[in-house]
């Protein structure tokens, strides 16, 4: 998911505990003379992050300044664009900070990181609060009939307006004092549970002998076997908590025990008590959040949150939440029932166990649809994928791909593209970075390290976008061979990565949307990724070219919907789960794992089926941007889905009118208007839920 960072609501980010480096010899104090303006990575050293971020901070105190300070009646022009223009400088130097810190981070990263967030919250206090900007905003805003603005600057100032309002900017100086402390407090702790998650990730690692796996196919044990000649245990097989090695695992290792020792290792991180543990820091910022919300007017941590998105309240996200939920439930129950009756005749009288579930689901894929994992991947050579993901958007846009090896990225694995359109102009770059590394954060995200925008005098800034995942690595001779999870993965990034790419507005400000309407870009692109035609055209088998075979085919789509229970059930658990913390009206502490348990036991949820993220490791409601708003993976299913299906009414999977109406009306206009309203614009009435529930057999 794509966060863009604005100077209003700051994201607390970070600087160094190391020797300053002088202005004369840092990067972040030159022009960037490199392809495009990518930044110089190779020349960037730790000692420079925080010399440049103090300067940042320096000079978007000064811009500020200078708008409060400027003469004449406060415009438009004068304060809302002068603001939205502030803090180039920062921007520049965050953008690379904050993007490495998931991508590449090290301990000098995260002392950086530990560091900086409380400057970098006080900062964005120090503008959200000032009284003398906050006046020139409100009159801006008042005064916004009169002003004559396009639709752009108008909804750029109310975005502006309600930043400010959102943020406490009319609060009385006690309360302001109080929003400082807590915005201080959770920035600082936010940083912690992201830290102590990552190592707790790390960390753990199960070195195994040839005679431990049983059930394992060539591919899993290959790359087991490399992981261990790198960890210096030559001769062994070593797997951990990355999703290339674990799910695996889990799938195909016969020993059960181990498959229950991996599992738990990756269910109880950060919950043993020990100096990793996150069930205190969690709750404490859900405490903070009820405080801050409490402060701002607002019942509940949800109902601030929610008050600028689709579902607009927590009964528009329990209302979708509650009636998937049951379907949902039904599924899981018959698809556990089978699970359970194959688990019988290998341990007789034992019950399903979490740790069983990916194993006999493989089992019952075989012996129902004659379908093996192994049998897929050969087709998914991670460039042939990603050549897919990339011909879906030329036959849809038009834009091309061309690799360009001159361009500076941050890893020698990163590869680098210049996107164009059909008649040449440029579009912007894109980076990809497929594979977990011992410095990369777990999951998958697309992120800019220059969003797009049009300077003061019209002239559009193509955007620097970038691809992050932790794909199967190559073992020897044979690539990277991806999973259908992997490939459906691949395809949602690069669905944010096009939303980037096609942003046509002239600010920052307005490019960001809700969460429950961005995921809309990045889910509609999973549709094309297993179509027949489509898999026709990229999936091809690594050593001998040919294409997929229409009967493997025919068993992908015959399979399409097994396993939704469990799948869909894990997902809705998670969300419950985030929305249960955040409609909390009290500021008691609370105990966390009591607490979760309880919001498990109020579902019925299938103890066999555990929440896809538990409280201590829920980064992406705890130090990410989802709190409140993990639910809307599935709010924009809806959207994606019912999308889709304006392209199958037309008979066309790549129908161009629609192509383009899609890209004009959603994938360009960023934020410059709320989610329904721009997808009224695309579909010419409201989503409908039908598609949804039929895709995963929910009916």
């Amino acid at each position: 998911m794509t966060m863009t960072r604005t100077l209003i609501g700051l994201a607390a980010l970070a600087p160094a505990l190391v020797a300053q480096a002088p202005q004369a010899d840092n990067p972040f104090f030159q022009d960037w003379k490199t392809p495009f303006g990518m930044p110089p990575f190779g020349q960037i050293q730790e000692a420079h992050y925080m010399p440049a971020i103090r300067e940042g901070i320096a000079r978007q105190k000064a811009e500020v300044k200078a708008i409060v300070e400027s003469q004449g009646q406060p415009t438009f022009a004068n304060t809302v664009e002068a603001l939205e223009r502030s803090g180039e400088f920062l921007n520049r130097v965050l953008s690379v900070f904050g993007n490495l810190s998931g991508a590449e981070t090290t301990p000098g990263l995260q002392a950086i990181r530990r560091e900086s967030a409380p400057l970098l919250s006080a900062h964005g206090d120090d503008i959200n609060l000032d009284p003398r900007l906050w006046a020139r905003v409100k009159a801006v805003w008042e005064g916004r009939s009169a002003a004559k603005l396009n639709p752009e600057q108008a909804r750029l100032l109310e975005k502006t307006y309600k930043g400010f309002v959102r943020a406490g900017a009319a609060l009385d100086e006690a309360k302001q004092a109080k929003m400082r402390t807590l915005n201080g407090e959770l920035s600082r702790l936010g940083v912690d549970y992201g830290d102590r998650l990552l190592k707790a990730t790390k960390d753990f690692r199960l070195v195994l002998e040839a005679s431990d796996l049983a059930g394992l196919p060539e591919g899993e044990r290959a790359a087991a076997a490399l992981a261990a000649e790198k960890a210096g245990q030559k001769g062994r097989f070593l797997f951990t908590l990355d999703g290339p090695s674990l799910w695996p695992f889990l799938q195909y290792a016969e020993n059960r025990d181990l498959r229950k020792r991996m599992l738990t290792a990756y269910l109880e991180r950060c919950n043993d008590g020990g100096p990793l543990d996150t069930k205190a820091i969690a709750a404490r910022i859900a405490t903070l959040r009820v405080e801050k919300a409490n402060l701002l007017g607002y019942k509940t941590w949800a109902d601030y949150v929610l008050e600028e998105t689709m579902a607009k309240t927590p009964k528009g996200v329990y209302g979708l939440l509650d009636q998937l939920w049951k379907p949902t439930l039904a599924k899981a129950t018959e698809e556990a029932a089978e699970l359970q009756a194959l688990l019988e005749k290998d341990f007789p009288g034992e019950k399903l166990q979490s740790w069983d579930w990916h194993f006999y689901a493989e089992k019952v894929k075989r012996a129902k649809y004659s379908l093996d994992e192994g049998e897929i991947k050969p087709y998914f050579p991670i460039d042939r994928v990603r050549e897919g993901a990339f011909g879906v958007a030329t036959k849809l846009y038009g834009i091309t791909f061309t690799p360009r090896t001159d361009i500076p990225v941050y890893h020698t694995e990163v590869k680098a593209f210049e996107v164009k359109e059909k008649n040449g102009q440029p579009v912007g770059v894109m980076l990809v970075d497929y594979h977990p590394r011992p410095g990369k954060r777990g999951g998958a995200w697309c992120s800019t390290y220059r969003g797009a925008r049009k300077d003061e005098q019209g002239k559009r800034i193509d955007p620097l976008v970038v691809n992050v995942c932790n794909f199967t690595r190559p073992t020897g001779d044979t690539p990277a061979l991806l999973t259908a999870d992997e490939v459906q993965t691949l395809f949602h990034e690069f669905g944010h990565a096009l939303h980037n790419l096609f942003y046509q507005g002239a600010y920052r400000g307005t490019a960001g949307t809700p969460r429950d309407f961005v995921e809309l870009p990045s889910q509609i692109m999973e549709n094309w990724a297993m179509e027949p035609q489509v898999l026709k055209q990229y999936a091809k088998h690594w050593k001998t070219g040919q294409v997929i075979p229409q009967a493997l085919i025919a068993k992908i789509q015959a399979a399409s919907r097994y396993g939704q229970g469990f799948a869909t059930g894990e997902y809705l658990q998670a969300s419950f789960l985030d929305m249960d913390w955040h409609t909390l009206a009290t500021t008691e502490p609370q105990d966390a794992a009591a607490f979760e348990q309880a919001s498990l036991k109020k579902m019925g949820a299938l103890d066999a089926i555990p929440p896809r993220y538990r409280t201590p490791y829920f980064n992406h409601i705890w130090g990410g941007g989802y709190a409140s708003g993990y639910y809307a993976y599935i709010w924009s299913a809806v959207l994606d889905t019912d999308a889709f299906q304006a392209f199958k009414e037309k008979g066309n999977l790549f129908h161009p009118a629609t192509a383009q109406a899609f890209r004009k009306e959603v994938l360009s206009r960023g934020g410059l208007a709320d989610g329904d309203v721009l997808y009224r614009a695309f579909r010419g009435r409201d989503p409908k839920v039908g598609p949804l529930l039929d895709k995963r057999g929910l009916k």
